[in-house]
């Protein structure tokens, strides 16, 4: 179905994972100058918070900082000119940014990309190797806990775990980019099929209305792909770009979008995009929660 989209911010350097602050503004994560940047009607785009590396998505905390995924300064074969050590940071609204960790119980993060708080206040995070479809690596998915210890949830071999979202059962949706794959894995159980996405539909993030639908953003189908929770396909909305996450604000759909062209090459074009969609249906509320630094 086709919906009116409104490019709000260009020239972007690889924009990706959005929030919400408190006072409204759009939060989200510029992988490509290793910087959180945010978006107001009055401001437009300024920076928040300059954290190093590559950073994948940020996730508001309710102890008010701002949790990121950080892959350590790689995507494709672009390096950031500050290289950090692929963790969980976190940012506060003074600018100071601090390792949560590095690690979890004993193992090395390898490129963490997207996070969502469950309803258990815990944090989960998808932790692929970088994306190489040729050579594919062991994806992970983790949990880290209030107190900041962690556990390995699930290890798949030849995959790269992606987006990820929590329902209210506590069960987390997670995407597989390299085969187009939607999967559940419910608490205490193997993660399940639930969807494969169509031919040439590279999933990167999503979020879920109020219906317990997936609204999926496909990297490499030029909009985004709306499943609902038991699996079956609902519709295609188009945003005419390369979308890589997105948010719900009210009826509204933010998408941060890489660009008119999906290769990633070695010197950051600054092609990016901020758009809003008129999706016409309201996105699920988000839970929330804080952790303890390790690192």
């Amino acid at each position: 179905m086709s919906r009116n989209v409104e490019v709000l911010a260009e020239g972007l350097g690889h924009p990706e994972g959005p929030d919400q602050l408190p006072d409204g503004r759009i939060v989200m994560v510029e992988t490509y100058t290793s910087k959180i940047i945010a978006w107001s009607p009055d401001r437009g785009i300024h920076d928040y918070a300059a954290c190093g590396g590559g950073p994948n998505a940020c996730l508001l905390g309710s102890d008010g900082g701002l949790y990121i995924t950080q892959n350590g300064g790689t995507v494709g074969r672009w390096r950031a000119e500050t290289m950090v050590t692929p963790s969980i940071q976190r940012a506060w609204p003074d600018g100071r940014v601090e390792y949560v960790t590095t690690s979890v119980a004993g193992i090395s993060l390898q490129a963490p990309n997207d996070l969502v708080f469950g309803p258990d206040g815990r944090l989960y995070f998808t932790d692929p190797s970088d994306y190489l479809p040729d050579e594919p690596a062991v994806g992970r998915l983790f949990v880290l806990n209030p107190d900041g210890t962690g556990e390995l949830l699930e290890e798949v071999d030849n995959s790269y775990p992606n987006g990820i979202v929590a329902e209210p059962d506590g069960s987390i949706v997670w995407v597989e980019s390299y085969r187009g794959e939607v999967f559940r894995k419910r608490p205490g159980e193997p993660s399940e099929l639930i969807h494969v996405l169509p031919d040439g539909h590279v999933p990167d993030g999503l979020k879920i209305d109020t219906s317990g639908n997936f609204w999926i953003t496909v990297y490499s189908g030029g909009g985004v792909d709306v499943v609902s929770k038991n699996g079956t396909y609902l519709d295609f909305v188009p945003t005419y770009g390369v979308p890589c996450n997105c948010l719900f604000v009210g009826t509204d759909l933010y998408v941060t979008d890489f660009g008119e062209g999906a290769e990633v090459s070695a010197d950051a074009p600054m092609i990016g995009r901020l758009q809003r969609v008129d999706a016409g249906q309201e996105g699920a509320p988000f839970f929330r929660g804080q952790i303890a630094a390790r690192a």
